[in-house]
C-alpha cells in the first residue's frame, strides 16, 4: 500500500494531511457477497431521519469494529472484497473519530453506559500497549497485536496528525468521565495519561514547526513539516495544550501560519475565504478540512489574528455546495440535494475531490459532516440520498463512502475516517456534546489562549 496524503497540498507538492487509501483491485480469491436488503422508511421527520443516520453510522464503530482491539477498522467492504486481507488493520485517525462517536452513542442511549464504558476501556487499553514513537501512534496498527502496519516504507513510525485525532477524542473522554464513579474516573485517568504522553515538542525536530512523521529506522526522512491551511489545525492546538510537552506559540505562528502567509482574501463561488488553502490554486480544499480538526474544537466564534474559523468553514462549505449546484462539468445527479466533494474512494482509485479535482463523485460524508455549517442544505442531501437513492448507497453502517451517477458506480464500501465525522458532527449539530467536552478542558483553554485564540467557550 502506498501512502498518498489527501489534500491537494500533497498532490501538488507531495502535500496533504489525511488517509489516502488507494481503492483495491478486485481480488480473484475473494467472493463478493451481497449484503442483506435494506428497508427504506419513508415520511420520516427531519429529526427521525437524522437520528436514523447517526445511529446507523455509529454501528461502524460498534458492530463493525476490529474485534480484538475494539478500535476502528481502516475500512469495511460489504462486498467482502479486500486488498491483502487487511480486515484486521486499525486506522489511528478513524479510531480517534470512533472514540468520539462511541461517546455520542453512549450519551444518546444507542448502547448502555456499562457497555460503552467497557468498550472505551478496551480501546484505550489497546492504545496503551500498541507501538508508540515518542508518544505518537503509527498511521496503521495491526488489531491483534498493536504492532505497526507500515503505511509505506518510511511511514513506519509515529504519525503526529493521526495521533492528534486520537488526542482530541481522549480529551473528550476525560472530560466526560472525570467526575463519574470509580470505574469512570479510572477511564478518565487512562485517557488523560495517553494524550499527555504524546511528545509534541519532540516532533518539532528542533524547529518552530511540527513534523508529521518520525521513524526509528528513517528518522525525519519523510521531511513533512505541516504548514497551514489544511485539516491539521488540531495538531497545533493539542500541542500547545500539552502540560509536559507543549510547543511554543512561535511554532504555530511561524510554522503553521507561515509568518502570516496563511491569510488570504479571495472569493470562491462568491463566498469570502480568509485562509490560504495551499495547493488549491485560489480555491478551497476538500470538505474534510472543515471537519477533522473541528470534531472537538468548536469553531463557533473561534477567532485568531488569521481568521474567523466558523465563517471560513461555512463559506468553504457553501462554495463547494454552490459549485456542485452550478455543475460546470455537467455530471449526472449534481443538484441542490446532491452535493459534496471531499477525500474518499473514487471511480479510479482514491481522490481528494474538490472544486479543482471534480471527478463526478459525491462523497456523502462531505455534506453530512457539514450539517453544523449548512443545516438546511445538508438535510436536503440526507433526505435525497436516503429516500431517492436508497439501498444503492445505504447499508448496514449508513451511507457508503462514495458514488457516481455519471459512471453508474455504487461500491458497497466504507472508510472509517469518513464515517466518523458523520456521527460526531451530527451530534455537535444536535447537542454540541463533543464541542462542549473538548472546549471545557482546562489544558485546551490554556493552549488556545497561549496561541492567541478568542472564543465564547474560553473562560476569562
Amino acid at each position: 500500500m502506498i501512502k498518498l496524503r489527501l489534500f491537494p497540498l500533497l498532490f501538488l507538492a507531495l502535500t496533504s494531511c489525511s488517509t489516502m487509501v488507494p481503492q483495491p483491485a478486485e481480488a480473484q480469491n475473494n467472493t463478493a457477497q451481497t449484503p442483506p436488503p435494506v428497508k427504506i422508511q419513508k415520511n420520516l421527520t427531519d429529526e427521525q431521519l437524522l437520528d436514523l443516520v447517526q445511529k446507523q453510522t455509529f454501528q461502524y464503530f460498534w458492530n463493525g469494529a476490529e474485534p480484538v482491539s475494539g478500535a476502528a477498522r481502516e475500512r469495511f467492504h460489504s462486498d467482502n472484497i479486500y486488498p491483502d486481507n487487511d480486515k484486521n488493520i486499525v486506522a489511528t485517525g478513524a479510531t480517534g473519530f470512533g472514540l468520539m462517536a462511541i461517546l455520542s452513542g453512549i450519551d444518546r442511549g444507542y448502547v448502555s453506559k456499562a457497555e460503552g464504558l467497557k468498550r472505551l476501556d478496551k480501546i484505550l487499553s489497546f492504545l496503551s500497549t500498541a507501538d508508540r514513537f515518542h508518544g505518537a501512534w503509527s498511521h496503521w496498527i495491526i488489531g491483534e497485536t498493536g504492532k505497526v502496519k507500515p503505511f509505506g516504507q518510511k511511514d513506519n513510525g509515529g504519525d503526529l496528525v493521526e495521533s492528534s485525532f486520537v488526542a482530541q477524542a481522549l480529551i473528550c473522554i476525560h472530560e466526560y468521565y472525570k467526575n463519574g464513579n470509580t470505574d469512570e474516573k479510572l477511564l478518565a485517568k487512562k485517557a488523560d495519561s495517553l494524550w499527555k504522553g504524546i511528545d509534541y515538542n519532540w516532533y518539532r525536530n528542533g524547529q518552530n514547526v511540527l513534523y508529521w512523521h518520525w521513524s526509528p529506522q528513517y528518522q525525519w526522512e519523510m521531511n513533512f513539516p505541516v504548514k497551514g491551511y489544511n485539516e491539521c489545525l488540531i495538531m497545533y492546538v493539542v500541542g500547545a495544550s500539552s502540560p509536559e510537552h507543549a510547543i511554543p506559540a512561535a511554532a504555530y505562528h511561524e510554522g503553521w501560519a507561515r509568518n502570516g502567509a496563511i491569510k488570504t482574501d479571495i472569493k470562491v463561488e462568491g463566498h469570502p475565504i480568509q485562509l490560504d488553502y495551499q495547493g488549491a490554486k485560489g480555491s478551497v480544499g476538500p470538505l474534510f478540512w472543515a471537519h477533522y480538526s473541528y470534531l472537538g474544537l468548536n469553531p463557533k466564534g473561534l477567532k485568531d489574528q488569521y481568521a474567523d474559523y466558523w465563517q471560513n468553514n461555512v463559506n468553504q462549505t457553501l462554495a463547494i455546495r454552490d459549485y456542485c449546484v452550478a455543475n460546470p462539468k455537467k455530471f449526472k445527479g449534481y443538484a441542490a440535494n446532491c452535493w459534496g466533494l471531499t477525500a474518499s474512494y473514487s471511480v479510479n482509485g482514491y481522490a481528494a475531490h474538490s472544486i479543482n479535482e471534480d471527478l463526478g463523485v459525491i462523497s456523502p460524508t462531505a455534506a453530512l459532516s457539514s450539517i453544523p455549517y449548512t443545516p438546511k442544505e445538508s438535510m436536503q442531501v440526507i433526505r435525497h440520498l436516503y429516500e431517492d437513492l436508497g439501498d444503492k448507497i445505504w447499508g448496514e453502517y449508513g451511507f457508503y463512502d462514495a458514488f457516481s451517477e455519471t459512471d453508474n458506480w455504487y461500491p458497497k464500501r466504507y472508510l472509517g475516517i469518513d464515517q466518523g465525522p458523520i456521527v460526531v458532527m451530527i451530534e455537535n449539530y444536535r447537542t454540541g456534546l463533543l464541542w462542549k467536552l473538548f472546549m471545557s478542558s482546562p489544558e485546551v483553554q490554556k493552549g488556545l489562549t497561549h496561541l492567541g485564540f478568542t472564543s465564547p467557550s474560553l473562560k476569562p
